[in-house]
């Protein structure tokens, strides 16, 4: 049965309003980035730069301890989501084609630690980080930040797995694969979907994580850009070019990386979703 044009027309444009409203603050916080100073301290709004500059920019990548925070930022999103992956990878094989005893449990276990809010378990994470003498290092937050992502990664992983058809690993072992074997050549490539969703979430996790930082690192070579950026306005006043220039900058990792995912992102979740 056909839908008339007038019934098409309001999820479009629906679709189109939230558009808009979602992609109107990144549109802003660039090009203020992007403005002179005339046209942002002006008392009517520029939609549009009348001339780009990168003066903001300079500021922002001249900051003191810019580019330290920007490798600790990266060392500690990389490591928490590659360890993530590597527990995550094993675990969900282990669920979705063992049966074992309590696995239920477990599963229900996940579940649970995904839903409850961490921020509960914040002055026992820093009592345990301060006697056994970690506060100002970069090992605490990323195994913190592994275990905050490793839930959502092992459940997404897990259905995943089980999407897989069972007779691809069994014809593996039967041309004489051993089980990992068959993991490795039959049931990893076929995961990269998967992969790549549970790599966005946790890289997004990680990259923006910020009441952490602020309580386990107070050395500010030790800290991380979320943190860096929430005093960068402090640190130039009432700047709003080179406060935007920053963000940008800091914003420009995870759109660059969710670009390139994107695709293959969006079949991950969904086939982890309706599947296994």
């Amino acid at each position: 049965m056909k839908r008339s044009p007038l019934a098409r027309l309001w999820p479009n444009a629906t679709a189109v309003v939230l558009f808009l409203g979602f992609a109107f603050p990144v549109y802003w916080m660039f090009t203020t980035a992007l403005k002179p100073t005339s046209d942002i301290i002006s008392e009517d709004p520029v939609w549009f730069p009348t001339g780009a500059t990168l003066e903001h920019f300079q500021k922002a990548v001249n900051a003191e301890h810019f580019w330290s925070l920007v490798g600790n930022s990266l060392t500690i999103t990389l490591s928490a989501v590659g360890l993530s992956l590597l527990i995550a990878l094993l675990a969900s094989f282990a669920l979705a084609r063992m049966r074992f005893k309590g696995r239920r449990g477990f599963l229900m276990t996940f579940m649970i630690a995904q839903m409850a809010p961490w921020e509960v378990l914040v002055i026992a994470i820093y009592m345990l980080v301060r006697d056994g003498d970690m506060l100002n290092s970069l090992l605490p937050l990323t195994l913190f930040y592994m275990v905050m992502v490793l839930p959502f990664t092992i459940l997404t992983l897990r259905s995943y797995v089980a999407a897989i058809p069972r007779e691809l690993e069994e014809s593996a072992m039967v041309d004489g694969c051993t089980r990992p074997q068959a993991f490795i050549r039959v049931i990893f490539p076929l995961l990269a979907p998967g992969l790549m969703a549970t790599s966005l979430f946790g890289f997004i996790t990680a990259w923006n994580e910020f009441p952490l930082v602020l309580i386990l690192n107070k050395d500010p070579e030790a800290q991380t850009l979320p943190l860096w950026l929430s005093r960068f306005q402090t640190a130039f006043g009432d700047d709003w070019g080179a406060t935007m220039a920053a963000a940008s900058l800091f914003a420009i990792p995870i759109l660059l990386l969710f670009l390139f995912l994107q695709r293959k992102a969006v079949g991950g979740l969904t086939s982890g979703a309706v599947k296994g």
